[in-house]
């Protein structure tokens, strides 16, 4: 089986329903790092020094990869990442090896079954 992994960066608002929504299109998890920082376009803008930016998430959700096209439109959807400069972005990296994910092989060999 072969995976890849999606990273979201996103607005702290928005992560429950960004991972809500991955795992409705059959991701089997995913990791969430809090109070990530991060800068775009635009400079953040700042206060008497004191940075005034939101906090971003870092969503790391490792899934089959016939799913993660479809997973990967459905958090841009659901997040409005495309729709709202500055939500965020969601990207994919192919994934050579993983191990500990011997529980979710067994889940997701039923769903690509599926799909295929």
């Amino acid at each position: 089986m072969h995976f890849k992994l999606i990273i979201a960066l996103t607005e702290e608002a928005i992560t429950d329903k960004i991972v809500e929504a991955a795992r409705s299109k059959g991701a089997t998890g995913s990791t969430v790092i809090s109070s990530a920082r991060g800068e775009g376009l635009k400079v953040a803008k700042t206060f008497l020094g004191l940075s005034l930016e939101t906090q971003r998430d870092v969503i790391l959700l490792l899934v089959e990869e016939h799913l993660s096209r479809e997973i990967l439109e459905t958090i841009a959807e659901a997040g409005e990442l495309d729709a709202n400069p500055g939500s965020g972005i969601a990207f994919t990296v192919d994934v050579e090896d993983a191990v500990g994910v011997s529980a979710q092989v067994e889940n997701l060999t039923e769903i690509v079954e599926e799909e295929l």
